[in-house]
């Protein structure tokens, strides 16, 4: 156990994404490589339970950034040839996490309490859209492109982790700005927002006619 909060402090000590630029490209030119660094990696993403940016992966196993990612690819390849195995590693934007597989799920709730289902409505899911293709995004640049108040939904996606704030826009009244989460990418299955397929702006015409519908009334914007 002693070598998991070793490894573990370790990470707090090199939390290279929060330090200026000029000291990333020191971190990474004085790197000192460590002898098993698949195992560290293994030992790290187990033991933190949630995503890990790469850079700080590379900060601790003692490789450069483009390294560390052909050693994650290599186990993420190991772990999904073994058919034995139940994990693998799964990439959200430039973090990787280590997860259960997929065809696990049936085995580990009857162990576990299965995770709550939630259904999100059309309107729920045209605003999460419209946010993950927008963002940074404000309520009342989703509202224009609707034609129709976002409140309840964007306080839902709040809910469920699927939208966070991003910070406020420069702009009278500091107005919100949204974008999509970790969760966001975990729950609809894409490793990075440019793996979202392509909106066309028929597709947006088609969100205000929807939206004009349920308020019954023509929308000019």
């Amino acid at each position: 156990m002693s070598n998991v909060v070793n490894i573990t402090d370790k990470i707090e000590q090199n939390r290279v994404e929060e330090q200026p630029e000029e000291q990333v490209q020191e971190t990474e030119q004085v790197l000192e490589p460590i002898e098993h660094p698949k195992a560290a990696i293994e030992a790290i993403l187990f033991s933190m339970g949630d995503s890990v940016s790469i850079r700080q992966l590379a900060a601790v196993i003692g490789r450069d950034t483009e390294e560390t990612l052909e050693i994650l690819k290599s186990m993420q390849e190991k772990y999904d040839k073994n058919r034995d195995g139940g994990i693998t590693l799964t990439f959200l934007e430039d973090h990787v996490q280590l997860c259960s597989k997929s065809e696990m799920f049936e085995h580990i709730v009857k162990v576990a309490k299965a995770p709550k289902n939630y259904s999100l409505t059309d309107v729920t899911l045209e605003t999460l859209s419209i946010i993950a293709y927008k963002q940074p995004v404000t309520r009342l640049e989703i509202e224009k492109i609707r034609g129709v108040s976002c409140d309840h939904a964007v306080n839902k996606l709040l809910e469920l982790n699927l939208i966070q704030e991003l910070g406020r826009l420069d702009a009278p009244g500091k107005p919100i700005l949204f974008g999509t989460t970790e969760q966001f990418l975990r729950s609809f299955g894409v490793k990075s927002l440019d793996e979202l397929p392509d909106v066309s702006p028929e597709r947006l015409e088609e969100f205000k006619e929807e939206a004009a519908k349920e308020v019954k009334v023509d929308l000019d914007i």
